[in-house]
């Protein structure tokens, strides 16, 4: 059944080091994200954004994320560096996100009671809705979340993030079908120090479940 299974496309978050970033690519992870938000303890600073990105091959997706940015603070980054994709992980509008003119995926933070079809609704130019779990404030907790709060119909639309790891991400991509998966702190060895291992092992369980589907 291996030529028939589907691929599962992976993105790797919160890169601030060299290293980092060719241990992701050298995994094959089809997208990178950068955290644009200066309260993160993942967040690079444009020059070093700028380094980072520049090591990115072709066909590997760059990601900026960033939290109820002004106008100003992503044009300066467009400035700097091309990215692929923006990430929105505040309490941004259709609006505020299309903007840009930059494809973009819209961060919803699930709980009990949530309608994710009506949410989906109000960004229909979304390239993706990334789907985490509720933590006060902004940005990832590293927690899962209950994934049969995802609608199936919406599941292509879907990446999936929040507590991801090595350990169960095959039972996230059987229960759930998304799109895509979004790891930061569970291939981390410290906030913002990826682990290459736990890096290759996270793209290895992903494809192991794609392979089973």
């Amino acid at each position: 059944m291996t030529s028939h299974s589907r691929r599962t496309r992976i993105k790797i978050c919160g890169l601030t080091r060299p290293e980092d970033v060719d241990a992701a690519v050298a995994a094959g992870a089809d997208a990178v994200g950068f955290v644009l938000y200066p309260q993160s303890p993942r967040y690079v600073e444009l020059q070093r954004l700028g380094e980072l990105v520049s090591r990115v091959p072709p066909f590997v997706a760059t990601v900026g994320l960033f939290v109820n940015a002004s106008d100003a603070q992503i044009e300066a980054v467009q400035g700097c560096v091309r990215l692929s994709l923006l990430q929105f992980h505040g309490d941004e509008t259709a609006a505020q996100c299309d903007a840009p003119g930059i494809p973009y995926l819209k961060a919803v933070r699930m709980q009990v009671g949530l309608d994710l079809v009506e949410w989906a609704s109000r960004y229909p130019d979304s390239a993706a809705l990334l789907l985490d779990a509720w933590v006060d404030g902004y940005g990832g907790g590293g927690k899962t979340f209950d994934w049969s709060l995802i609608p199936e119909k919406l599941a292509r639309r879907v990446v999936l993030s929040g507590g991801l790891n090595a350990q169960n991400v095959a039972d996230a991509i059987a229960q759930v079908h998304p799109y895509a998966v979004d790891v930061s702190s569970g291939v981390e060895s410290a906030k913002g120090i990826k682990d290459a291992d736990r890096i290759r092992e996270f793209c290895a369980a992903v494809r192991g479940a794609d392979d089973l589907t």
